[in-house]
């Protein structure tokens, strides 16, 4: 029996130090540490080095692990059901979901996207989130709207991560500003 509750709290621990070690990449990565040394991780997480390299064979666990806190983080704000009642003020209201969302995942995506392309797990999720993200504009709009395909197409790009860190990184906008330019862009392909 004793050994059971040995095993499950060495199993709790370890599950501590996962989640704190993630949690520490993603405050490097908000702080602008694409690539932090394991030694950085460590001393964030407040761990040491050997438990990082122990609890993480390879870093495809640690994008798992930052994934799942980050999903976590951001899956209240995307499951809500919408308030609103007409197809337009949901689209308005898409609008501020993402941009919440994309402003906290933002620099935990930024540095994700800088290491996709070794990544399986990384180039799986991106493409299932950004067809998510399809799926659920395309859902707000009325039937006509949804066979326009170039009208689509531009709607996706319009309102994508992508769109959104240009507006936030390169162009330097404030956050209610790049709402206001999203608006603007939605009303424009949307009239």
């Amino acid at each position: 029996m004793s050994e059971a509750i040995e095993t499950d709290g060495r199993r709790l621990r370890a599950d501590e130090s996962r989640r704190r070690i993630a949690l520490a990449m993603l405050d490097l990565a908000r702080a602008g540490e694409i690539s932090p040394s394991a030694e950085q991780v460590a001393e964030q997480a407040g761990v040491g080095r050997r438990t990082v390299f122990r609890l993480f064979t390879d870093m495809e666990g640690v994008y798992r692990e930052m994934h799942a806190v980050m999903v976590e983080r951001i899956t209240p704000v995307f499951v809500a059901p919408f308030q609103a009642t007409t197809w337009r003020a949901k689209v308005d209201e898409l609008i501020e979901r993402r941009a919440r969302m994309f402003e906290e995942m933002r620099p935990i995506r930024t540095a994700g996207d800088a290491h996709r392309h070794r990544s399986q797990f990384l180039q799986s999720e991106h493409k299932r989130l950004t067809k998510l993200q399809r799926d659920t504009l395309v859902g707000l709009l009325p039937a006509g709207m949804r066979n326009d395909e170039e009208r689509i197409e531009a709607l996706d790009l319009a309102l994508s991560f992508e769109s959104w860190r240009r507006l936030r990184q390169e162009q330097r906008l404030p956050m209610k500003q790049a709402i206001t330019v999203w608006r603007r862009l939605a009303r424009a392909l949307l009239d």
